[in-house]
């Protein structure tokens, strides 16, 4: 069973040939989906205003949120592609946000730590797997927001910043771990008391993006890369996601290994590795996913 890659531009709208979402940007950049799975391939939205750039509805992500959940409860769908539109991916939250929180906040207490797991970076950690398709500036939230894909691909456009210093904030939604994580400490520790802009190619040599391709080839690579993810067993690559965000940071060698082979005895007992094998006795391309 062919499995359907979702393809979203910031603020997340469809290509329809692939998925079915659309949705349309309101004011306060909020996200509303539309299912519509029999339109043509095109794209039919106002074209964004010139100069202006998308921001992320909220440090929270909501409307992400809400998008994510969507995707991940469609059992069709085996991959997620988010890109931009116009000439950033998403060029981080409202500054007029900041301004009436401002205002709002002046005179009351600061509210107290919480430790949710329903936030944006754990629920895309748990999701089906995700590729960034950054086509232009992603700064602050716009770069925290990707960290925990599993796949980022950047267009030679691409400049990447977690800027939050330049506005006397602190880096959000695990930023000060993923990014440590995924570039080292010392880049992590740059990126962040700088708040500098780093282009694509730097991304790169330092592991923040996979790839670095053309503005024209950016959608192709991206597609071709959840195409790829996404027809394999689908319950493999959860638990293979599952493993990567629990047994890096853990130091037991053991615990990582008892893991490890839990979950290969559970893929041992599934029709998809029975497909696998049969298909390969057979000198045949597998069929995974079946219903």
């Amino acid at each position: 069973m062919s499995r359907l890659v979702w393809l979203a531009r910031y603020p997340f709208r469809l290509h329809s040939k692939l998925a079915a979402l659309e949705a349309q940007e309101e004011d306060q950049h909020e996200l509303r989906t539309d299912p519509h799975g029999d339109r043509g391939p095109g794209w039919d939205h106002p074209p964004q205003p010139a100069g202006e750039a998308e921001c992320l509805d909220g440090p929270d992500g909501r409307g992400a949120a809400r998008a994510f959940e969507a995707w991940n409860a469609d059992r069709g769908i085996g991959a997620i592609v988010v890109t931009g539109e116009g000439r950033a991916f998403c060029a981080g939250a409202d500054l007029g946000g900041f301004a009436r929180r401002i205002e709002q906040t002046a005179s009351t207490a600061p509210e107290s730590p919480s430790r949710s797991g329903d936030s944006i970076t754990q629920l895309v950690r748990r999701s089906k797997p995700a590729i960034a398709a950054i086509n232009g500036y992603a700064a602050g939230v716009g770069l925290t927001f990707i960290l925990p894909f599993d796949v980022r691909i950047a267009s030679e456009n691409a400049r990447l910043s977690i800027r939050f210093v330049k506005m006397g904030l602190m880096p959000e939604l695990g930023s000060t771990r993923l990014l440590a994580q995924i570039v080292g400490l010392g880049n992590a520790a740059e990126m962040c008391l700088s708040g500098r802009f780093v282009e694509a190619q730097e991304a790169l040599r330092m592991g923040l993006v996979s790839e670095v391709v053309s503005p024209e080839r950016l959608m192709e690579r991206a597609l071709a890369k959840a195409d790829e993810i996404a027809n394999n067993p689908t319950g493999a690559v959860m638990m293979i996601k599952e493993l990567l965000a629990k047994n890096p940071l853990d130091a037991d060698l053991e615990r990582v290994m008892e893991r490890e082979q839990i979950r290969d005895q559970i893929g041992r007992r599934t029709a998809d590795h029975r497909e696998a094998v049969t298909a390969f006795l057979e000198k045949r391309d597998p069929h995974f996913n079946q219903p």
